[in-house]
């Protein structure tokens, strides 16, 4: 394997190569800062490195059947937004690293990550990967959309905001310092096409968030229209890492071609021109993060809800729905307890090398 130092570097040239002048470099350093932060922080800022090396620590996975799949799958890479019927959807919402894959690899990456963000009462690998499955089988079986509305009573008490949280949410946006200098003419018409009204005088601000993405510029802009706030980002895509290292001929951006699968009920404002991807922000649109969240990410119940929705992702391609069965059904019972487990300690040797060296 490639020393993880020599690896972030080569990773960087290439993102200056795609990006340009747009290229956000003091991103790039807090992005730094947190790969020395701690396991779970480093696995998601480093997908380009998982496409490195995953087949390096779990050789077995290449042989599973191949889907257009989520990639950079973790516990964060879920949340909640409105679909066009106004119902509150939770499921995957960052599909950055969409690629054609093994199908096992979004469910190592998400079981990694709860072995790498579990606190010392959580459940234990083993449990882990169990809850996954089950919900990862039943997904297949019968895909549908995560709607709140009626259903999920459980989850939709814990991710709904109370009024605290949504005065933060907005002051959040409106807070935002001006930008330094010229918004770059692509990412505002961007914005504007995407705002109800396109006549709006607005103001595009530069947005620091995320992990893995920190460095591709994006921009939001929060305006008043009909009595209320709106908010709008923009922000910047590259091509899958994992096309990069294992499908070079592919350039395409995948990302709301998964996002809007024959079993899911996407968010209408999630759009896609050209490499700038547009979405709504809101306190109805958002991420659940680990910090302050861990303990709801962390159960049972939601991660086999996690498993159910990387099933509505794969299942988007009705045929490859019993070669994936008929592919877990010949492996080995504990497969991606023992392969999230190698993948969370090399991951941990890397990081604690990235720390050392970075």
């Amino acid at each position: 394997m490639t020393a993880i130092v020599q690896s972030t570097k080569a990773y960087e040239i290439w993102m200056r190569a795609q990006l340009g002048a747009d290229i956000v470099e003091s991103d790039l350093d807090k992005k730094y800062k947190k790969m020395k932060s701690g396991g779970f922080v480093f696995l998601r800022a480093t997908y380009w490195r998982w496409a490195e090396t995953i087949f390096d620590i779990c050789p077995d996975l290449a042989s599973a059947p191949q889907v257009l799949a989520i990639g950079d799958t973790h516990l964060e890479n879920f949340g909640t937004w409105r679909d066009e019927e106004g119902r509150l959807i939770w499921g995957a919402n960052d599909f950055d690293d969409a690629a054609v894959m093994p199908y096992a690899l979004d469910l190592v990456r998400l079981a990694t990550s709860a072995i790498l963000a579990r606190g010392a009462a959580a459940l234990p690998p083993r449990a882990i990967a169990e809850a996954i499955l089950t919900g990862y089988r039943r997904g297949l079986k019968a895909p549908a959309p995560v709607i709140l509305e009626r259903d999920y009573k459980w989850l939709r008490n814990d991710v709904l905001l109370s009024n605290g949280e949504r005065k933060a949410f907005w002051d959040k946006y409106r807070d935002l310092p001006l930008p330094a200098k010229s918004v770059p003419t692509h990412y505002l018409d961007a914005l504007r096409r995407s705002l109800p009204d396109q006549g709006l005088d607005f103001v595009a601000k530069p947005r620091t968030a995320g992990t893995g993405s920190l460095g591709r510029p994006r921009f939001v802009t929060d305006v008043e229209w009909r009595g209320g706030p709106v908010i709008r980002e923009v922000k910047a895509l590259l091509r899958s890492a994992w096309s990069l290292r294992h499908n070079p001929s592919d350039t395409t951006i995948h990302t709301v071609v998964i996002a809007s699968g024959r079993a899911r009920s996407p968010d209408p404002h999630y759009q896609l021109t050209g490499n700038l991807l547009v979405r709504r922000l809101s306190p109805n649109s958002r991420k659940i993060e680990v910090e302050g969240d861990a303990q709801i990410l962390l159960s049972p119940a939601m991660l086999d809800l996690m498993g159910f929705e990387i099933a509505n992702c794969h299942a988007d391609d009705a045929l490859r729905i019993p070669e994936i069965l008929a592919d877990l059904g010949k492996r080995e019972v504990d497969w991606l307890r023992n392969s999230a487990k190698a993948a969370a300690a090399a991951i941990t040797t890397e990081q604690a090398e990235f720390a050392r060296k970075g």
